[in-house]
């Protein structure tokens, strides 16, 4: 039977590399290898456990998040902080790329949503630093990476979808991911500086005639202090344990609705497109998450969870064996599949062996939260390169894209590392919540 229970990962994966849609996929899968080895009659408690997906009250954080991105998206919040952040760091040598990090990290803390980063940062940042002579492939890679930090940096989706898999609390996970998302912009920036400093012709600086400092520090606070206020409203009531992720949710999303109005970007066509894309994008979650739920649950009845886990706990090397193996393999699943998919199909089977080998759930998640933004960033699939070759000019080729992103993985598998040796790293600000 547990043989059976492994045939079914063999089949999953195969459709899905074929191409077929992930929640039908897992649903149909189950309904096969459930009805002939267990009955129809099994099927019974389906409906229950589609219920408690469905009444999940931290999952409700899931489109309120969702709606606050795409509603920011929509007031020209973005359009805003490129411009002045690129006055404000223009002058320096590579000023211009890291601009676009720390936008990046801005529109990361507050939309989250990781395609309007890149699509937005790509039609307005790029030709600029291309016109101004920085280096293809690091204009591009700067940018592809910037705009997935939304996958690590609160409120991600990400964290919401792992907390609900591992059985972690979201605050908790939120609170976890902001040192290593600091680290990471900090050895973006690092990066950047050291090609800027090394290769001056790469990412060279941007002659101003900046004369009125006093209007560019006006801009800037224009800018900067409404996502600031967001971001301290939406993390902050976590973090003082005012609001729950959820309640903290709804709060950003009145937030963005506020912000878009004063910036007078709150039309009805923005809001029916906004509610529009949050119900496609919910429920394209949800239905993945359901599929998942028949899936596990015939995997778990068939004795596949016992199988995987006297498989890992029989390995020379304990935990670390096991740590290693699962980083690397859901490394390598995200040059082939969705962050949403490796996280609903492959984390739930995962987290069982972690926790009856001793490893902290909250590190864990945090580990797989950064392992997964490479997903974002490895080809043939990853989706921020098909947004930044989408909306980048005709000029730019597919080669200076994959060879200027190729840094950023490698730093991006760097803080993976760092955070391994260090778990202190993710578990220091949790623990200070929880005193």
């Amino acid at each position: 039977m547990e043989v059976w229970a492994l045939l079914m990962f063999a089949v999953l994966f195969a459709l899905l590399l074929i191409g077929f849609p992930v929640a039908f996929t897992l649903g149909a899968i189950a309904l096969l290898f459930g009805s002939v080895f267990q009955g129809m009659d099994f099927f019974d408690l389906l409906p229950m456990r589609i219920w408690g997906v469905m009444t999940n009250f931290t999952l409700l954080a899931v489109p309120l998040f969702v709606f606050m991105g795409v509603i920011l998206e929509k007031s020209g919040l973005a359009e805003d902080l490129l411009a002045t952040m690129g006055r404000l760091f223009g002058q320096l040598r590579g000023g211009l790329a890291i601009s676009v990090v720390m936008v990046g990290a801005l529109l990361a803390a507050t939309t989250g949503v990781v395609g309007a980063s890149v699509v937005t940062m790509a039609v307005i940042a790029l030709p600029a630093m291309l016109r101004h002579g920085y280096a293809p492939s690091l204009a591009s890679g700067t940018i592809a990476a910037s705009g997935t930090l939304g996958q690590i940096i609160p409120p991600s989706i990400i964290l919401i979808l792992l907390g609900d898999v591992i059985g972690v609390p979201v605050g908790e996970l939120f609170i976890g991911a902001i040192i290593p998302g600091l680290l990471l912009i900090v050895a973006y920036i690092g990066y950047i500086a050291y090609v800027a400093w090394r290769h001056p012709h790469l990412a060279p600086a941007v002659k101003s005639d900046e004369s009125d400092s006093v209007a560019l520090w006006q801009s800037v606070c224009r800018s900067l202090l409404p996502p600031l206020l967001l971001i301290i409203a939406v993390l902050g009531s976590i973090f003082m344990g005012i609001a729950s992720p959820t309640e903290s949710a709804a709060v950003g999303a009145l937030g963005a609705l506020l912000l878009a109005l004063l910036n007078r970007r709150l039309t009805w066509a923005n809001l029916q497109d906004a509610m529009q894309k949050t119900t496609r994008l919910t429920s394209m979650v949800f239905l993945i998450f359901i599929g998942a739920t028949a899936f596990g649950m015939v995997f778990v009845v068939m004795g596949g969870d016992k199988l995987i886990l006297d498989l890992f706990s029989g390995l020379p090397g304990g935990k670390w064996t096991f740590l290693l193996f699962s980083m690397l393999l859901i490394f390598v699943l995200g040059f082939f599949l969705d962050f949403i998919e490796i996280c609903f199909i492959v984390v739930p089977v995962l987290a069982p062996v972690a926790l009856v080998l001793g490893l902290d759930p909250l590190w864990f998640a945090l580990l797989i939260a950064m392992n997964l933004q490479t997903s974002f960033l490895t080809p043939p699939f990853g989706f921020s390169l098909f947004y930044l070759k989408a909306s980048a000019p005709p000029e730019l080729k597919l080669q200076s894209i994959y060879r200027g992103i190729v840094p950023f993985v490698a730093i991006q598998i760097l803080m993976l590392a760092v955070l391994i040796a260090f778990p202190q790293i993710s578990l220091w600000l949790p623990g200070l919540m929880q005193n």
